[in-house]
């Protein structure tokens, strides 16, 4: 399987410069242009007119273990993704569908797993592509926002259909710089059996309100899927887990402000989850479900003055200062910070208390102004009370907290395609304190269709 998508690199350049144009302009248009297949012959943007958005995604990473773990070996895995929009507005050309919208993909996980050589707990593996391996079904839902509702632009999204809460809630577009899973996707919340991964779907909904551009609230309600994730469905478990009685809810709710604080942007936000499958707790006694709380932050620290900027310093006419403006509102050049904490109670929960914060800059290096740098740092403390049943079963080993500290450098190619260096410093994995701290360096890739 892996050297079949090995073999897509090659395909996809030959197509991207055969449907960029003339020969002698080709390559520079191909290079240069959005996605790595091209303009399709000139038919891609004759789609898009249409109201069809379609793209791709490919994801490789290569994993070398060289200090601590289980074994110094190196693995690759990737992830190769589809995904379908349609805008029913530009389709049908009635302007009474503007905002009404449908999402629809498949996605290919192969490799393996790092992690084997590494011994972290999943949470903290090294890897974010393990979980729904081999192909699967994504969501397919409809989603409509009114373009204006009693004055104001943008104030309602409602969708539903076979949806993924993890694409809407509590999200954090530096995050995905990182490789770690804990990080960029589990985020804590996995561990504790609850379904929340890149590769859980289930039916159901979410409603957004957008009362102004600094504020939001939403909240979603889906089916809760015992075992979803597994490779075995391939998302495909429409009906919920059999008998149904082994499915319950999954409620979510968000609520956030967007500030700027000294004209710097910045996003807070708090939510919460229930996830209504039946379980056992540490204690022997039985719960109805599981429930946790989580408070999330974003803020950019500096950001980068244009080239402009910095050459109307200096002095104006009239002789007075003139202090260089800040880069456009839609620069992301600069230092940016985020943070995330997860907390769930340790009477039926394995990671009550779970954190990360991190560091992205991007624009470091003079003349790579969309290359990111970033530094995160994750710690996730075990519950209590499962030692204490840990303890109580005869176990002498159990786990008490793990971390993880990694280190990325993103090198932005062109427009749809980079390079990303990277080392992950894995603290106690497995939590026991019996696996040495693991040190694995990488090289992420990524290409955009």
């Amino acid at each position: 399987m892996k050297s079949r998508l090995l073999l897509l690199a090659p395909v996809v350049g030959l197509v991207g410069i055969c449907s960029a144009g003339e020969p002698s302009g080709g390559f520079e248009n191909w290079w240069n242009g959005r996605g790595a297949t091209g303009d399709w012959f000139g038919a891609r943007e004759t789609v898009e007119d249409h109201g069809l958005t379609l793209s791709g995604k490919w994801l490789g990473t290569l994993y070398g273990v060289v200090g601590g773990g289980l074994e110094h070996r190196a693995t690759f895995d990737e992830e190769l993704k589809f995904e379908a929009k349609l805008d029913f507005a530009k389709l049908t050309g009635w302007e009474a569908l503007e905002g009404l919208t449908a999402v629809g993909g498949v996605r290919l996980r192969d490799g393996t797993d790092v992690n084997q050589y590494v011994g972290a707990s999943p949470a903290f593996n090294p890897s974010s592509y393990q979980s729904g391996k081999e192909w699967r079904l994504m969501p397919f839902y409809l989603s409509y926002t009114t373009p204006e509702l009693f004055g104001i632009r943008n104030l309602l999204t409602v969708s539903g259909g076979w949806q993924n809460p993890y694409e809407i809630f509590a999200r954090q577009e530096d995050a995905k710089l990182f490789r770690n899973n804990v990080i960029v996707s589990g985020k804590g919340i996995s561990s504790n059996g609850v379904g929340w991964s890149s590769s859980y779907a289930a039916w159901g909904g979410t409603m957004k309100v957008v009362p102004c551009e600094w504020s939001y609230a939403q909240a979603g309600i889906y089916m809760a899927i015992p075992e979803d994730t597994s490779t075995s469905n391939h998302g495909l478990e429409l009906a919920g887990a059999q008998p149904w009685s082994r499915n319950g809810w999954f409620i979510l709710g968000e609520t956030g402000v967007k500030p700027k604080i000294a004209g710097l942007p910045g996003k807070y936000a708090f939510g919460g989850y229930y996830w209504g499958i039946e379980n056992t707790s540490f204690n022997g006694t039985n719960d109805d479900g599981k429930y946790g709380f989580y408070a999330m932050a974003e803020q950019t620290l500096y950001r980068k003055p244009t080239p402009e900027a910095e050459a109307s310093g200096g002095k104006t006419a009239d002789g007075k200062s003139q202090v260089a403006s800040a880069a456009p509102k839609d620069s992301r050049q600069g230092l940016r910070w985020l943070g995330f904490v997860n907390f769930a109670p340790q009477y039926n929960n394995s990671l009550p208390f779970f954190f990360y914060t991190g560091l992205v800059y991007e624009g470091l290096i003079p003349t790579r102004d969309h290359d990111q740098a970033g530094v995160a740092f994750a710690l996730g403390n075990y519950s209590y009370d499962q030692i204490q049943a840990d303890r109580r079963e005869g176990k002498q080993v159990v786990p008490t907290y793990e971390g993880v500290l990694e280190f990325e450098y993103r090198v932005q190619v062109n427009k749809w395609s980079y390079v990303q260096p990277f080392l992950q410093y894995v603290i106690r994995p497995g939590g026991t304190g019996q696996v040495a701290n693991a040190t694995v360096l990488g090289l992420h890739f990524g290409v955009t269709f």
